[in-house]
């Protein structure tokens, strides 16, 4: 597939991700994409797309369309092309196939990209990805269009196009982090919390006291079973533990 002249979903995906030498070698004609024929997870997502895309309707009690809809359009001076799967109303539904072992979270942050891209090119409100973990999971989440989120990735996306158009090779480029986490996922957002010295604070007495309250509550529950059905109270120099007229067991430390 010849992959130059323009940028697509999953060049944004490998850009984010700082593979700039290779794919800027694709770009420049300077090596062919890599060949995906013998690629095991690729056939088998492209296998399980139709699959993945019908039970997405039956979950979701809805008709999809537009599949396949291709879509073009240059924003600043980068040339963008996308493809993508379907489209459920204004919303882009992708499918993806991925491990058993692998997370929603981390789908969601690898192809944040890509659905930022097709959400922009398709005009749509946001994405939802459907995906298949192995071949017993099935789960899906929508992604909002985040305009603030695309307009820093683009603005890599088009330093790296920069390279391609001089025909420079991008050597020692460090490639910045860009958060996801004011994206809503499903209406709900992340928030990193490091510099809210309260919640900083109850973050340290849990982490201290967890393995400590664990212990409690164990202890507690093996005390509880020690006290006979006949008992109304059990006690020693340390504690004391009566039977309510309810039948509740209270604890008093002596």
């Amino acid at each position: 597939m010849i992959r130059t002249g323009f940028i697509g979903g999953s060049d944004c995906v490998r850009i984010l991700e700082g593979d700039w030498l290779d794919l800027w070698q694709v770009k420049t004609g300077r090596k062919e994409s890599e060949d995906l024929s013998n690629n095991i997870a690729v056939q088998l997502g492209s296998h399980t797309e139709s699959f993945n895309l019908n039970w997405f309707q039956v979950q979701r009690g809805c008709l999809l369309h537009d599949h396949q809809a291709k879509f073009s359009q240059t924003i600043g001076n980068v040339p963008a092309v996308g493809t993508i799967d379907a489209k459920w109303g204004n919303e882009i539904v992708e499918a993806k196939h991925t491990n058993h072992f692998n997370t929603m979270d981390a789908v969601i942050e690898r192809y944040m990209p890509q659905v930022q891209l097709y959400a922009k090119l398709a005009d749509a409100d946001g994405a939802y990805l459907s995906v298949i973990f192995g071949n017993s999971k099935w789960e899906s989440a929508y992604v909002s269009r985040n305009e603030e989120y695309f307009d820093s990735m683009w603005a890599v996306v088009s330093d790296f196009w920069g390279y391609v158009l001089r025909d420079q090779e991008p050597v020692g480029v460090d490639t910045p982090q860009i958060s996801i986490d004011k994206i809503p996922v499903d209406q709900m957002v992340k928030r990193d919390a490091s510099h809210d010295n309260e919640f900083i604070s109850r973050a340290h007495d849990y982490i201290q006291n967890k393995d400590a309250a664990k212990a409690f509550d164990n202890a507690k529950s093996d005390l509880k079973a020690m006290v006979g059905d006949n008992e109304r109270e059990v006690y020693c120099d340390l504690l004391t533990i009566k039977r309510s007229k309810s039948g509740s067991l209270l604890f008093t430390v002596r």
